[in-house]
């Protein structure tokens, strides 16, 4: 499975106005039009792994009751294997940014 993560479309939402004046350029708080928003990004690839893991779960069920091959079952399951792992991982690291952000003195 190969994640397609549209990082080039992500933006994030302005917070209280940091960037509008005197910051980076191009980072003035307004998205790009057509973007999409973090949270929506997040969300999506949430729904995505959960479905994911239910297709495998299905899949399962029909391989114990004789109605899906061998090759079907171990399929969806590694397909569900991989969402899981990439969830975790991208959980792994908003967490990591959260605490380092919560360390930062301000």
């Amino acid at each position: 499975m190969s994640i397609n993560l549209p990082i080039s479309s992500l933006t994030l939402p302005s917070v209280g106005g940091v960037g509008s004046a005197g910051g980076a350029p191009g980072v003035a708080g307004a998205a790009p039009s057509g973007g999409v928003d973090f949270a929506s990004f997040l969300k999506e690839m949430a729904s995505n792994t959960v479905n994911s893991l239910q297709a495998g779960e299905a899949m399962s069920i029909a391989g114990i009751q004789g109605k899906a091959t061998t090759q079907q079952v171990v399929e969806a399951v590694m397909q569900a294997e991989q969402s899981l792992h990439a969830a975790v991982a991208i959980r792994d690291k908003v967490v990591g940014a959260y605490l380092e952000i919560s360390r930062m003195s301000i």
